[in-house]
């Protein structure tokens, strides 16, 4: 005889809603624009935190973030074609830097021959 009921357990394909999430984002003049992040394998995906010190924790405690319902933040990033979802990432990687890359040598040094 098992000791556990199955009956109740949803499907793992069968996520439940997410609920309120801080969703990170990025302050223009126009008002709040939308983080969106990729996997490592490279596709584009939108995230939530479902408590906010999860998100200072993961991004620091200098990224702005709005609260979204999880269809909310669906129905923003449905027309880019994004429909994947990550809620409470952990992982990070640095953002890439904007500025000039310094090499070792000045920039006005003569090419060497190898």
């Amino acid at each position: 005889m098992c000791l556990f009921s199955y009956a109740e357990d949803p499907d793992p394909d069968e996520q439940a809603p997410a609920g309120l999430l801080f969703v990170p984002v990025r302050t223009q003049a126009a008002g709040p624009v939308l983080r969106v992040f990729r996997t490592p394998l490279g596709e584009r995906t939108a995230v939530g935190f479902s408590r906010r010190d999860l998100l200072t924790a993961t991004l620091g405690a200098g990224q702005p973030a709005i609260p979204l319902a999880e269809p909310a933040l669906r129905a923003l990033t449905e027309p880019l074609g994004i429909d994947r979802l990550v809620v409470d990432p952990v992982l990070t990687a640095p953002a890439v830097a904007t500025g000039p890359v310094y090499t070792a040598e000045p920039a006005d040094a003569p090419a060497r021959a190898l």
